[in-house]
């Protein structure tokens, strides 16, 4: 009912599908996103979008391009036109793709001070080999060569008909199917490339910084990632099972103030500035573990403290039902919550049909996690802490443990 709509084009294509000579592609596409194309000047694009109030974005994840557009429901037509057209026509100027490298390169360079980024990168780098240790961050040698015809030739491969969904929340399907057609159906039906392999097998990664803290991560494999439903929806309540979160913040200790992690570390040991589970699930993998932010000096405690949760959690009869119950409410809470945003249900669409062919109802995911018992979380952790470890450190490293160490409170033989 709402007066607003979203619009989004989402294409199966993102860092996994780089090869050596189009790394950091996907990040300058989404940075070249809504920039001139053949049919309307950088200019005019922004001065449209202006006109009528909206608001476009584009993001470049490891799986997926993602462009949206946001505004008033009469502009639908206008919006999905505009859409099409900076995805299908782009231009590439040579003096904007120069202008998008340089802002790439302070791009990089604030980077390092974003410390939970370098840890979630350098946990797929460490832990998988092929397409998934992609970095999602252009990296340096590649700003070098990346050039205008990499950029034509990398949409050439891969923007093609199998792989693009066109989304929106705001619209009756119709009515978008009949503005979207003739500006899609030319698209070449070519065959959809099979998904390049990426490989899990967990790995060590440090690096010693100017930095008064020691950040550090522990990471497995959730094997089967969305496609292994069960297992991806039991992992989205076993993070909120274990929570955590930053040990200053409004609202007291932790933003989850009764998860595990809150509970048992942070309100324990104020060396510990944050500590929270985080899981990143891809269609045939994932990962789920622990980051932490502690003094240099409480550095080996704190991976000791990090591997001991992962343990409990795993080890049937730690986890009370009232735990599980409270964590099944925060991610029933969350994702519905999610849901009101259009942009995230248009997102939720998108990825779903690109992922399984048709958008589940929101009742079968609160009927799943309802569904989840305590044996469930216990055999699902034990299940991905028998993976090999991942492990990323990134500060002051001197008093991280050796990966052998902490890899062998884990798979004892």
């Amino acid at each position: 009912q709402s007066p607003a709509a979203t619009v989004g084009l989402y294409i199966d294509c993102g860092s996994m599908y780089e090869t050596p000579g189009s790394s950091g592609a996907s990040h300058l596409l989404e940075r070249m996103s809504f920039k001139s194309t053949t049919n309307r000047s950088h200019l005019r694009l922004v001065r449209e979008v202006e006109s009528i109030g909206g608001n476009v974005s584009a993001i470049a994840t490891r799986e997926q391009m993602c462009y949206t557009y946001d505004a008033f429901r009469a502009y639908v037509p206008d919006m999905v036109e505009v859409l099409i057209d900076s995805v299908r026509n782009p231009t590439f100027l040579d003096w904007e793709v120069k202008e998008q490298l340089e802002e790439i390169k302070a791009e990089i360079a604030e980077f390092s001070a974003n410390p939970q980024g370098l840890l979630l990168e350098a946990l797929h780098s460490a832990g998988y080999t092929g397409a998934l240790a992609n970095p999602l961050i252009a990296p340096e040698p590649a700003i070098h060569k990346l050039d205008s015809s990499i950029l034509k030739e990398f949409i050439a491969e891969n923007y093609t008909a199998p792989r693009m969904v066109l989304a929106a929340s705001g619209v009756e399907h119709d009515v978008l199917v009949s503005i979207a057609e003739p500006l899609l159906s030319d698209l070449p039906a070519v065959k959809r490339p099979e998904e390049p392999k990426s490989v899990y097998v967990g790995g060590d990664y440090r690096c010693q910084a100017d930095c008064q803290n020691t950040h550090v991560a522990l990471a497995f494999e959730v094997p089967g990632g969305w496609y292994e439903e069960k297992t991806a929806i039991t992992v989205t309540v076993l993070q909120k099972l274990m929570g955590g979160g930053d040990w200053f913040c409004t609202g007291g200790v932790g933003k989850g103030l009764y998860s595990r992690l809150s509970l048992r570390i942070l309100s324990h040991y104020h060396q510990i500035e944050s500590f929270s589970a985080f899981n990143h699930i891809y269609n045939y993998s994932g990962l789920f573990g622990i980051l932490a932010t502690t003094s240099p000096d409480f550095a080996s405690k704190a991976v000791d403290l990090a591997a001991g949760e992962l343990l409990e959690v795993a080890t049937p009869g730690n986890v009370t039902q009232g735990q599980l119950d409270r964590a099944k409410q925060a991610a029933k809470c969350k994702v519905l919550m999610d849901l009101e945003s259009r942009a995230v249900a248009c997102e939720d669409i998108g990825r779903q049909v690109m992922t399984y062919g048709e958008r589940k109802p929101i009742e079968k995911f609160l009927n799943d996690v309802e569904a989840i018992t305590l044996n469930d979380i216990s055999s699902t952790a034990k299940n991905i802490i028998s993976t090999p470890l991942t492990m990323a450190s990134w500060g002051d490293v001197t008093n991280v443990p050796t990966y052998e160490s902490v890899s062998r409170k884990f798979h004892s033989k």
